[in-house]
């Protein structure tokens, strides 16, 4: 009864075991209160193909005066060669950002890391370039510029509360790395998701929200379909054949190594004869043999025979027995001849 529950147990844990590692791939999330899964690596851009998406998705900034340009769950696709307070060797790891005057502003590192917090998908990249970006004061320049036109003497506060903000952007980015963030804040994305059904896959509707005062935060907000859902169990490491694999190959070990104990500690057998149901394992080999033999047969009764020579009347066992009939009667006849 011991060997008989052992197999049974693993038959009825195998599936739970398999359940409970549920390896996630990047770019995933799955919500086990509506057992709902979701995938957005369709709307990743990666230059694989020829005919995958030549440039990353772009975002227009309206009132800030510039656009910008992210991806998601992969970094972007352009080339960057240089952007403020981002250590060369992570470059080729940004996933948005935005130039003006001529240089360029990361806004986050690459991440695959989906958040659910009540209803809504989010995704969010830091450690950016540093928060004190001449685009905010800028901002401000131009917003007040036309009333700025006739006061000379608030041109030139602002001239200098200007050139003073450049001088301390000047001493913040000396000497400071995208990984010395101590003393240094740094800008950030914060990507929501919203599902459009009516979008195709792979295609999504990107949109610029706001950012914080500081320009530190930026917030997105992106519709596709991918962010529906929809599918009622996300993708384990096996399937469902590779679940019954696993299943087969523990309940054949486990046949094996238990009937073997039997056999040698119980039964006292050696040699082949510890394999269990040994009697039936040896008779597969003549039952497998009989059955070649009956389809061997079989197949030959409807193969076509050869064309030949066709045997004539008396020939064969037949034809042998009344030739020989007809050689006596002949001796018979001539004794008969030769006695008169």
């Amino acid at each position: 009864m011991r060997l008989i529950s052992l197999p049974l147990a693993v038959l009825f844990l195998a599936p739970g075991l398999a359940a409970d590692s549920r390896p996630l791939s990047p770019c995933t999330i799955y919500r086990p209160d509506s057992n709902f899964y979701y995938d957005l690596s369709p709307i990743a851009v990666q230059k694989v193909r020829k005919d995958d998406r030549t440039e990353s998705w772009h975002a227009k900034g309206y009132d800030l005066g510039t656009n910008f340009t992210l991806n998601f769950c992969a970094p972007v696709i352009e080339t960057i060669k240089e952007a403020e307070g981002i250590e060369e060797g992570l470059l080729k790891n940004i996933s948005a950002f935005y130039e003006w005057k001529g240089k360029t502003y990361s806004l986050g590192q690459a991440s695959t890391e989906l958040v659910y917090r009540g209803r809504e998908l989010s995704l969010n990249y830091t450690n950016g370039s540093p928060c004190n970006s001449p685009l905010t004061h800028d901002r401000r320049n131009l917003k007040h510029n036309d009333d700025d036109d006739d006061e000379d003497d608030d041109d030139d506060d602002d001239d200098d509360k200007k050139k003073g903000d450049d001088d301390d952007e000047k001493k913040s980015h000396k000497g400071k790395s995208s990984k010395g963030h101590d003393d240094v804040r740094r800008k950030s994305t914060l990507i929501s998701f919203a599902c459009d059904p009516n979008l195709p896959e792979g295609k999504a509707h990107v949109s610029f929200v706001g950012s914080s005062p500081d320009q530190c935060a930026y917030f997105f907000r992106a519709k596709t379909m991918s962010a529906c859902g929809g599918v009622t169990d996300p993708p384990t490491g096996l399937g469902a054949g590779g679940v019954f694999g696993v299943i087969l190959v523990i309940f054949l070990a486990v046949y094996l190594l238990g009937g073997i104990a039997y056999q040698r500690t119980v039964m006292h057998q050696r040699g082949w004869r510890q394999l269990p149901n040994y009697t039936v394992w040896a008779t597969i080999g003549s039952l497998l043999r009989d059955i070649l033999i009956i389809l061997t047969s079989s197949c030959s009764r409807l193969m076509p025979r050869r064309q030949g020579y066709n045997q004539l009347p008396g020939s064969g066992r037949g034809g042998r027995g009344s030739r020989a009939d007809d050689e006596n009667r002949l001796i018979d006849q001539l004794d008969e001849e030769w006695d008169d």
